[in-house]
C-alpha cells in the first residue's frame, strides 16, 4: 500500500502517542538514550509517513533497544549489520523511511566497514549514532570513540588506541548529510533528527549521549547548561561562527588553521567564518569536525547538507534503461539457456 493511500484512508493526523509501543522501556535510569528515544517519537508525525511505512533498524548494544520502543516496523539485527539490513530494504521499497540506530560500538567497530558503504552509495537511510564513548552493554570497555589513555575494565593502565571521530568518518565517506546533537539538549536534538529524517540521501547523525553508568559527565564540560553557550558552538547555515553568552567570541581563519578570537578592538562579524552546509566539497565541514572543546568550542548542528542521486534512484535507472533497450526478460528462458543436462 502506497504512502498516498493510507494518508486517504487515515485523515487522522498521528500524534507522537501513537509512535510509543506497548514494550516497557529498558534502559538504566538516567540514561542519556530516554531522551533520544523521546525526541525520535517526537519527530515522527512531522515527517507525513504512515507508520507502515516506517521502519527502525539496529544492531547489537543499548542505543539498539530502540526498534522495540517504536510503534513502527523494526529489525533488530546481529552486530554490526544494521546498515547492510537496510541497503538490502531501500533496494527493494525505496517507498519506506528507514533509520539505523547504532552506537559508538556497533556501528564504528566490527559495523565499520558497513556504515562506510552506506555513506559512500547515498542509501536513502538515516542514520542516528548514540556516542556515549564507552562499551555500555558490555559493562564498561573502552570503544573506537574512547580518549586516548582511558582507564576502563579492558584498559586499566589506560587506551592506547586514538579515538574514531564519526563525524570525519562520515564525510570522509562522502554522506551527504552529517550532522551532530547533544542528548540533553531536546529542542536542537529534535530539530536535527527531523532535518536527517527529510533529507533525501545518506544522513548521519551523531548524539553525544551519556552513559550514567559506565562513562558518567563525559560531555559534561561543554554539554552542561551552566556553560553550555560559552563552549558550544551552534552552526547556522549563512551565519558567521560566534558563540558566547554574550555573542561576543567567534572562529576565524588563521592561515591554514581556525582560530578563537573576541569580538571587539578591531575584530568584528566580518572577519569571522561563515558556516556553508552546501558547499559540494566537505574541506570546511570536515575541518569543523576536528575542532573540539577546550582549545575550540565544542560544534553542534548541521555540517553538511548537499543533494547528489540515491543508489536506489540509480538502480532503478539502471533498470529501467536495461528493459527499454533489451526488453523486459524472461526468467524461465534464463533459467534453462545454455548448457542443460538431466540428473537420472
Amino acid at each position: 500500500m502506497s504512502i498516498e493511500t493510507t494518508q486517504q484512508n487515515n485523515p487522522t493526523p498521528l500524534l507522537r502517542k501513537d509512535f510509543v509501543s506497548d514494550q516497557e522501556v529498558r534502559w538504566c535510569p538516567g540514561c542519556g538514550d530516554y531522551s533520544i528515544l523521546a525526541q525520535t517519537q517526537k519527530v515522527m508525525p512531522e515527517l507525513g509517513v504512515p507508520r507502515e511505512n516506517i521502519v527502525f533498524i539496529s544492531g547489537i548494544g543499548c542505543s539498539s533497544r530502540l526498534p522495540y520502543y517504536m510503534n513502527t516496523y523494526g529489525f533488530h539485527s546481529i552486530h554490526g549489520r544494521a546498515p547492510t539490513i537496510a541497503t538490502g530494504l531501500m533496494a527493494t521499497r525505496p517507498d519506506l523511511k528507514v533509520f539505523v540506530i547504532t552506537g559508538d560500538g556497533d556501528g564504528l567497530s566490527i559495523g565499520g566497514n558497513h556504515i562506510l558503504h552506506t555513506m559512500r552509495r547515498n542509501i536513502d537511510v538515516t542514520v542516528i549514532l548514540f556516542n556515549n564513548r564507552i562499551y555500555g552493554l558490555t559493562k564498561g570497555q573502552y570503544s573506537p570513540t574512547s580518549e586516548f589513555g582511558k582507564r576502563t575494565k579492558s584498559s586499566p593502565y589506560g587506551t592506547i588506541d586514538y579515538p574514531l571521530n564519526p563525524l570525519s568518518v562520515a564525510l570522509g565517506a562522502e554522506a551527504t548529510f552529517v550532522a551532530r546533537s547533544l542528548d540533553i539538549d531536546q529542542q536542537h536534538l529534535t530539530s536535527m533528527i527531523e532535518r536527517a529524517a527529510k533529507h533525501k540521501g545518506a544522513s548521519f547523525v551523531e548524539v553525544y549521549q551519556n552513559c550514567n553508568v559506565f562513562n558518567d559527565g563525559a560531555f559534561m564540560e561543554f554539554a552542561d547548561k551552566a556553560v553550555r553557550q560559552d563552549r558550544v558552538l551552534y552552526l547556522e547555515h549563512g551565519k558567521p561562527m560566534i558563540f558566547g553568552k554574550d555573542r561576543d567570541r567567534g572562529i576565524r581563519m588563521n592561515g591554514m588553521h581556525p582560530e578563537v578570537v573576541q569580538l571587539g578592538n578591531g575584530v568584528t562579524d566580518a572577519d569571522l567564518l561563515v558556516h556553508d552546509e552546501t558547499l559540494p566539497e566537505p574541506a570546511m565541514a570536515f575541518m569543523m569536525t576536528r575542532t573540539h572543546w577546550p582549545d575550540y568550542p565544542e560544534p553542534l548542528g548541521v555540517f553538511r547538507a548537499v543533494e547528489r542521486p540515491t543508489y536506489d534512484a540509480l538502480m532503478q535507472k539502471q533498470i529501467d534503461d536495461a528493459t527499454a533497450r533489451e526488453g523486459a526478460g524472461n526468467f524461465e528462458a534464463l533459467l534453462n539457456e545454455g548448457d542443460t543436462w538431466t540428473v537420472a
